[in-house]
């Protein structure tokens, strides 16, 4: 039994090797790989279909500049939802719920929208940090104030991501920590705490999906207003 509730965060090493690098890894493995028959596999049909929903999806609010990050974005769409899914599966590890991890994959596209702003459009992007029409006392306040808020986004994905999957994976815990414990005391309370931790699976499930596409599409909101 763990020590604490939150050693289940704790980056595991085996051999002195941390064991994050398989976890990042090992989705890759889950992905079906080209042959002869690509188009009649229905794996790889589907691995399609969702491409295709997920890129249209993200890049119809674009505009052709926009398009060039495709890639980026699927690609990410794919691996984040693949990490917290197979972090749910017992003796597994998610990566996702390490801060660290999360501010690594948030900064540098982050960063990258606002360099191509600055670079393509520079008067349109330091434009959003005074809106028209704001009164001459506020506009030094207001310039702060939009500038911290530009600042903090790529930290408010990051704990986005990091504090939903961590809250998720705590409550499982104690969920199945009290359906263990009182399944010799009262079976009952313990078969009703077991349907209750069958339904916040479920809820994790979908939690871990929609946090993902939520982290995607926020970048492709960003990276909208700097095209």
């Amino acid at each position: 039994m763990n020590l604490s509730f939150f050693d289940q965060f704790m980056s595991p090493y085996l051999l002195g090797i941390p064991l994050i690098l398989i976890s990042l890894l090992f989705p890759a493995l889950l992905l079906p790989s080209p042959h002869n028959r690509w188009i009649t596999n229905r794996i790889s049909t589907l691995q399609s279909w969702f491409i295709f929903t997920i890129t249209k999806q993200l890049m119809t609010p674009l505009n052709k500049k926009g398009h060039k990050w495709a890639l980026i974005l699927s690609s990410l769409m794919i691996f984040l939802p693949s990490i917290n899914l197979l972090g749910l599966l017992p003796y597994t590890f998610t990566p996702t719920t390490q801060l660290s991890m999360n501010l690594a994959l948030a900064f540098p596209l982050w960063l990258a929208t606002l360099l191509t702003g600055l670079r393509n459009q520079p008067s349109a992007s330091l434009g959003h940090l005074l809106p028209e029409g704001t009164p001459t006392p506020l506009i030094p306040a207001l310039i702060m104030i939009e500038t911290t808020s530009l600042l903090i986004r790529p930290l408010a994905l990051g704990v986005r991501l990091t504090a939903n999957l961590t809250a998720g994976h705590l409550l499982i815990q104690l969920i199945s920590t009290a359906t263990a414990v009182l399944f010799s005391i009262m079976p009952a309370i313990s078969i009703l705490t077991a349907c209750v931790l069958l339904l916040l699976t479920i809820l994790e499930v979908a939690v871990a999906m929609i946090q993902a596409y939520v982290f995607v599409l926020l970048l492709s909101l960003y990276l909208q207003e700097n095209i």
